[in-house]
C-alpha cells in the first residue's frame, strides 16, 4: 500500500468506513432495486464529497485530486452505482458551472449541488456520436435573447433525476461546439426512455432530446467554438478518476474472493490451498498494485500542476482493463456460485463493465497514449 500524508489518509479512512457502515450491507440490493439511491447521495453529499474539488468561495473544500480518487475509490468499492453517479456529479456535472457560470449559476444551482440537493448531468453522446465529438448533430441557432437548441442525446447519466444538464451543441456558421445550460424544466427538454443497463443499474441513464429548445442568453456558458477545449482541460482528470474507481471494484472483488477462497472446501482443504487458485490470486493483486501506482502518479501530477495527459490515459487504460481481468479471477474462484446472484462476484464483472467505456474506450486511449510518446506524429 502507497503511504499517504497524514490528512489525505484521513480521507480515505472516512469515505472506508462509510462504505463498511453504509454503502456495502446495502450494495446488493441498491442493484437489484434499480433506483437512484437518493438517501446515500445525500450523506456522501454531507461528508463532503462534491465540495472536495471546488474552491472555498463558494464552499468547497479546495482540495486536490489525490483525495478525492482515494475517496472514489472507497465509493467503488461498495457500490460502482453509486461510485458512478456521485463521481459524475463532482465532476462532469457540476465542473462547467464553477468554471464558466454567472453568479446567478452558482448561487442557484452550483451551491445547492455541492450537497447533492441539486443533481446535474451532462450531454455529449449521441445516437451517431460517441468518440467522435465532431460527429454530433445537435445544433444550437441563434434568437432573439438566446439559442434554440435541436437534437438526440443519448447515455445521459442520472437524466431521470437530473435538475440541469450541460449540453454540447454546434453552433455559429462554422458549426462549432459550444456549451449550454439546459435546466430540466426549460420547455422543448424532454427525457426520453431509460436504458435498462447490464450493470451499474442504480444509475439511471436515459435518452434526451431537445426540441426548439429555448436557451437564455445567460446559459451560454462559453464562447461559440470554445467547448472542446473546455472539456479537454477536464478529460485527464476524468480518466484518473475512472481508474480509480477501477481500483475500488477491482479490491472488492479481490477482498471477496480471497474470502470466499478460504471459507470453500474442496477435497478435504480450503481451494486456497491449491496452486491454481493461489496463482489467480497472485495475479489479482499484483495487477491492482500496478494499477495503484499508475494511478496515484497520475493524481500527483495534476495536483502539481505538471503535464500529465499521456499518464491519466494509461493509468485509465491499465486500471479498468486490470479491474475487468480481477473481476474475471474473482468470478472463476467462486466457480459455480460466480453466476449465482446471491453471491456479489456476479455484480463485480457486470459493473466492471462501465468502466471500459467511460472515459475514453481502451482503444481510443492506445491512440492517445501513442500519439503522445511519439510527439504527436503516430
Amino acid at each position: 500500500m502507497i503511504e499517504l500524508p497524514g490528512e489525505i489518509e484521513a480521507i480515505r479512512e472516512t469515505f472506508s468506513r462509510f462504505c463498511d457502515e453504509r454503502i456495502a450491507p446495502q450494495a446488493a440490493e441498491i442493484d437489484e432495486a434499480h433506483e437512484f439511491p437518493h438517501e446515500l447521495f445525500l450523506e456522501i453529499g454531507a461528508l463532503g464529497f462534491f465540495r472536495m474539488r471546488y474552491p472555498e468561495r463558494i464552499g468547497g473544500l479546495d482540495l486536490g485530486l489525490l483525495p478525492f480518487c482515494l475517496a472514489c475509490e472507497e465509493l467503488s468499492r461498495g457500490s460502482m452505482a453509486l461510485a458512478a453517479a456521485c463521481s459524475m456529479q463532482a465532476l462532469m456535472g457540476t465542473h462547467f458551472l464553477c468554471e464558466l457560470g454567472n453568479d446567478d449559476i452558482v448561487e442557484r444551482l452550483l451551491v445547492p449541488a455541492l450537497d447533492g440537493h441539486r443533481i446535474g448531468g451532462i450531454c455529449m453522446t449521441e445516437p451517431d456520436a460517441g468518440s467522435d465529438l465532431h460527429g454530433m448533430k445537435t445544433r444550437a441557432t441563434r434568437v432573439d435573447g438566446g439559442w434554440r437548441l435541436n437534437g438526440q442525446k443519448m447515455w445521459v447519466t442520472s437524466a431521470p433525476v437530473a435538475d440541469f444538464f450541460t449540453v454540447f451543441a454546434k453552433a455559429g456558421d462554422e458549426d462549432r461546439i459550444t456549451i449550454f445550460l439546459v435546466e430540466r424544466d426549460f420547455e422543448g427538454l424532454e427525457i426520453g426512455r431509460a436504458i435498462d443497463k447490464l450493470g451499474v443499474r442504480a444509475l439511471p441513464t436515459s435518452e434526451l432530446s431537445l426540441n426548439d429548445c429555448f436557451v437564455p442568453e445567460s446559459h451560454q456558458l462559453c464562447a461559440v467554438g470554445e467547448g472542446e477545449q473546455h472539456l479537454r482541460r477536464i478529460l485527464a482528470r476524468i480518466r484518473i478518476i475512472t481508474a480509480a474507481m477501477g481500483i475500488g471494484i477491482a479490491r472488492a472483488a479481490l477482498d471477496s474472493a480471497v474470502r470466499y477462497a478460504a471459507e470453500r472446501r474442496q477435497f478435504g482443504k480450503p481451494i486456497n490451498r491449491f496452486q491454481a487458485v493461489q496463482m489467480r490470486i497472485a495475479d489479482m493483486g499484483t495487477e491492482l498494485e500496478a494499477a495503484r501506482h499508475l494511478v496515484t502518479h497520475a493524481a500527483e501530477l495534476c495536483d502539481a500542476g505538471k503535464p500529465h495527459h499521456k499518464e491519466a490515459a494509461m493509468a485509465k487504460l491499465f486500471a479498468s482493463e486490470a479491474a475487468a481481468r480481477i473481476c474475471e479471477h474473482a468470478s472463476r474462484i467462486y466457480a459455480s456460485y460466480g453466476f449465482a446472484m446471491e453471491y456479489p462476484a456476479q455484480r463485480y464483472l457486470r459493473d466492471v463493465r462501465f468502466l471500459l467505456i467511460g472515459g475514453g474506450t481502451s482503444e481510443i486511449l492506445k491512440l492517445v497514449i501513442a500519439k503522445e510518446i511519439s510527439g504527436g506524429q503516430a
